[in-house]
């Protein structure tokens, strides 16, 4: 077997939202001192695991991202992967389809910790999320901490609430450092604040994390910034699930521009929850009247009758609208999970 041939630190993270955004900056930044592997895109299934093990060769550090939408998954990937440390960005309302409850969500990405516990390895851990800090202490596994706490080797704020994330973070030891990023929305600093405590732990030193985050540049519509000739566009559109469309939404709320339209696409695989979802993400909508906001799907059609949102079964139908009604002059959220191809809409904005 490839994998037990391999005697360099292999990193598996999982995670309802940011995986793959994480996994990036851990790729640039342990690069500042190693030669890294890392998933290819978001290959992180039972197909995508194996081929990003055999593209291992002469790495020192090898990066792997793990996804899953049904029970057991994660444990099944980590027996491919066999990662020696572990990280899970968040447990949130995805897959539900899938999983069944958030409860199946919660266990299916514990199987990580649980796994690192087996194998005697380590697991990185928020100490600002409670969920984590009590399903780690559950595994029994060995813990490096980040985030607020006071065993944690770093943690961070934000310092301002703009267009594009800036945040401190101060590493212990190693002092206070600013970041100024490339990526959108505040959501984005516990995944910054991952990376850079992977980072610490390898010992990079601060002004190589500090850098490498800087010039960390989203791709493939993840929090993506976007200037077109007659508007501005958060493009956010890779993947939507209830968390991670409340945390765009409420982010972009804060943003400060003379003109702002929200484009939201539906959340898919949610099964029976997702008529809920879809009415609680409306119902977050309604407090706010001088936002322009444009409906996408099936989901949010019927969810929004009642409403004075205009909707679109899919993305063609307001393609259509724009070609009649162009659009100038707006700061744009795009958001929706990956189905409602909302990226095509890039061309008409």
């Amino acid at each position: 077997m490839h994998r037990s041939r391999l005697s360099i630190p292999v990193i598996g993270i999982t995670g309802s939202n940011g995986k793959t955004t994480t996994k990036e900056l851990i790729h640039q930044i342990l690069s500042r001192k190693f030669k890294v592997h890392a998933t290819p895109g978001n290959l992180n299934n039972h197909i995508g695991v194996p081929l990003t093990i055999l593209g291992i060769t002469d790495h020192e550090a090898a990066v792997v991202e793990m996804g899953a939408n049904h029970p057991g998954e994660i444990d099944f990937l980590c027996r491919i992967a066999a990662p020696d440390y572990g990280l899970i960005t968040n447990i949130g309302k995805a897959h539900l389809e899938g999983f069944g409850s958030i409860e199946g969500v919660r266990k299916t990405k514990a199987e990580l910790y649980h796994y690192m516990a087996e194998k005697k390895g380590t697991a990185f851990v928020n100490s600002s999320d409670p969920l984590l800090q009590n399903i780690a202490a559950s595994a029994g596994v060995r813990t490096v901490f980040y985030g607020k706490g006071e065993n944690s080797i770093c943690d961070g704020e934000v310092t301002l609430d703009d267009l594009f994330l800036s945040m401190s973070i101060n590493f212990f030891p190693g002092g206070d450092h600013k970041v100024h990023t490339q990526l959108t929305g505040r959501y984005n600093a516990e995944n910054i604040l991952a990376a850079a405590c992977i980072g610490k732990y390898f010992r990079v030193p601060p002004e190589d994390i500090v850098d490498a985050a800087e010039r960390y540049s989203p791709k493939n519509s993840r929090s993506q910034y976007i200037e077109t000739e007659g508007n501005k566009l958060i493009m956010d559109a890779y993947n939507a699930n209830p968390n991670s469309m409340r945390n765009a939404i409420q982010n972009f709320l804060k943003l400060k521009a003379p003109a702002k339209m929200m484009i939201l696409g539906d959340m898919l695989e949610l099964g029976t929850y997702s008529r809920n979802e879809h009415l609680d993400i409306l119902n977050l909508l309604k407090k706010e009247s001088d936002i322009k906001v444009m409906l996408v799907g099936p989901e949010f059609k019927k969810t929004a009758e009642e409403t004075d949102y205009m909707t679109f079964e899919d993305v063609n139908g307001l393609m259509n609208h724009f070609r009649e009604h162009p659009v100038k002059d707006h700061l744009i959220l795009l958001k929706g999970s990956r189905g409602m191809q909302l990226e095509k809409l890039r061309g008409l904005l």
